[in-house]
């Protein structure tokens, strides 16, 4: 082991502290999947991890938990010895970022959005468990770029949509843009109001990112339905941009028409959207609620 691998290792040991070594260095759990090149995405619980791992390269989108984050280290140590030069967080949600304690004086550089590390302080006020501390460092106002190795890497804020602070990381030379949670594949989306989202401006969001990536261009989604998974195109977004719209202009409709917030938001299936139909947390009524608030300004 030369003195590059070793500090990377025992760095994660420090990370890990909490727990034995040899747990943290226990068999990759989880489900890694390569896209092109070096590029891929990991999933188990939570938002989905984009990583890039090459010999003179290691970066990892988003941390999804703990105990999960570990997971996707060990399998990424099976890949490149490489440090972890960056973890970059699309948006604050704890699905998304409850793995940065296990990365915090691992990653070289810990990337967001400005926005990231207030959300992150106000939804540590609302949980339960322990606040997460772990906040990005390295802020950026409206795009980032950096080249890790052979690959560039950028970051861009589109103004609000799924939260107050998402980014679009892009791998240039690979051809592959993380979504973060701004595309749920067929799945109603969470629409974080109370966090600065904005239904109307996410919508402009997929219009603007299908048109500004190249044609062939693979995407990253936070969460897919299983049948349809966390990958796709820009097709993809532009259904995901197409349900928003519909929600939003059903609501205008019925705010035109008089009806009340009960009303509007009393439907079970968008007509045209069934495949949005699924057994999740948030539903299309809910969303109905958000954007009548939205239309409204209520």
């Amino acid at each position: 082991m030369d003195r590059r691998q070793f500090l990377f290792r025992t760095s994660l040991a420090a990370a890990g502290a909490a727990l034995p070594f040899n747990r943290l260095w226990t068999r990759a759990e989880g489900n890694f999947t390569t896209m092109r090149r070096n590029v891929g995405y990991f999933t188990e619980r939570g938002g989905t991890i984009g990583w890039l791992a090459a010999d003179d390269a290691m970066v990892i989108i988003d941390s999804q938990y703990p105990e999960t984050v570990r997971h996707c280290l060990n399998g990424l140590k099976e890949r490149s010895d490489h440090p972890l030069n960056l973890l970059i967080n699309t948006h604050h949600h704890g699905d998304h970022t409850s793995g940065n304690p296990v990365l915090e004086g691992v990653a070289q550089e810990m990337v967001a959005h400005q926005n990231v590390p207030d959300l992150m302080k106000q939804a540590n006020e609302k949980s339960e468990g322990g606040p997460n501390t772990a906040f990005p460092t390295s802020l950026y106002e409206e795009r980032w770029k950096t080249d890790i190795g052979d690959e560039t890497v950028h970051a861009r804020y589109y103004g609000p949509g799924h939260t107050g602070g998402d980014s679009v990381i892009y791998f240039e030379k690979t051809n592959v843009v993380h979504m973060g949670d701004l595309v749920f594949n067929r799945m109603n989306p969470y629409t974080d109001r109370p966090a600065g989202a904005s239904m109307m401006n996410w919508i402009k969001i997929l219009d603007e990112v299908a048109d500004e990536y190249p044609a062939d261009a693979q995407y990253i989604f936070g969460h897919g339905k299983p049948e349809f998974g966390v990958t796709g195109t820009r097709e993809d977004l532009r259904v995901m941009q197409s349900y928003l719209s519909a929600i939003i202009e059903y609501v205008k409709k019925g705010v035109d028409q008089g009806k009340s917030k009960e009303e509007i938001t009393d439907l079970k299936v968008m007509e045209g959207f069934k495949n949005f139909l699924y057994a999740d947390f948030w539903t299309l009524a809910d969303n109905l609620g958000v954007a009548y608030e939205e239309v409204t300004g209520s």
